[in-house]
């Protein structure tokens, strides 16, 4: 921690019991500079339970809690007097029906956003966008935390320029809720940055079982998903041409490659003038 942020950063966990939030209290707690000061979650059996001995870190002091926009409030409060740039964060690792609101609160009471929690439209995230800016909250807004996901995605954006036919697959455990991913969106939208159409059809198609084909984009980018137990996260997209294919694949295999993505935004989003969407725009 250097002189010019004496403090820790105070951090909220939303989604503390799922999986995902065990291993952000996890890391929170192993970390120097971040203090956990808020552990949220719904299950109505474990209200006030010290989210440490619950997880098997000892004691932390920090009762669970289903009071959102109570622990922001909270937060924000215990943070106000320490100056510009060094407000609480929120990491959210929850449902797709309450995020949008859950960010919109975040912001609203001054406590900078880190989501991890896919299942944003786009009209959500622009109308976020701009409630951020107006609100000067720096907001990350991250499908994946994963490195190794980002050199994926650029190496699929790259690959792009030089294929006209491409179909993402992504794979996860039976207990995410939305589909397709968020990642495998964020996939698809950097690919379609080149601006040119994909998978120009050669024959007209017919599905005898329907959506066997996948879901299809405007640009014509496939898109499929495969829900199992067993799985964590994981992706290929593969591109094809005439005598060849090229297939690029990620493998998550346990949460603990998410948490140095988790909390490089946790330290970086203070600093964001506004939203930001993609872990590659903190890198």
């Amino acid at each position: 921690m250097s002189l010019a942020d004496p403090s820790p950063i105070s951090v909220v966990v939303a989604g503390a019991l799922g999986r995902m939030g065990a291993e952000v209290v996890r890391a929170i707690d192993n970390s120097d500079h971040m203090k956990l000061v808020a552990a949220l979650d719904t299950e109505p059996d474990k209200e006030g339970v010290d989210i440490g001995l619950e997880l098997g870190l000892g004691e932390l002091n920090i009762p669970l809690s289903s009071d959102f926009e109570g622990c922001l409030c909270s937060a924000s409060q215990s943070v106000r007097d320490l100056g510009t740039g060094m407000g609480a964060v929120l990491v959210d690792f929850t449902h797709p029906s309450v995020v949008y609101e859950h960010t919109r609160a975040s912001i609203a009471y001054g406590v900078h956003p880190v989501i991890g929690t896919t299942g944003l439209t786009p009209e959500q995230l622009f109308e976020l966008k701009e409630f951020a800016e107006k609100a000067s909250i720096g907001t990350a807004v991250i499908p994946n935390f994963s490195i190794g996901m980002v050199l994926l995605q650029q190496a699929a954006a790259a690959a792009a320029r030089f294929y006209d036919h491409a179909e993402l697959t992504e794979l996860h455990h039976n207990r995410k809720a939305d589909a397709p991913s968020g990642t495998c969106i964020k996939t698809a939208e950097l690919i379609e940055e080149i601006g040119k159409n994909f998978n120009h059809s050669e024959v007209e198609e017919h599905e005898s079982l329907p959506g066997c084909r996948g879901g299809i984009r405007p640009s014509g980018l496939r898109l499929h998903s495969v829900r199992l137990p067993g799985l964590v996260a994981h992706q290929e997209v593969i591109f094809g041409a005439p005598g060849e294919s090229y297939t690029l694949r990620h493998d998550t295999v346990d949460r603990s490659s998410y948490m140095p993505g988790v909390l490089l935004a946790v330290r970086k989003v203070r600093k964001l003038p506004g939203l930001v969407y993609g872990l590659e725009k903190l890198l």
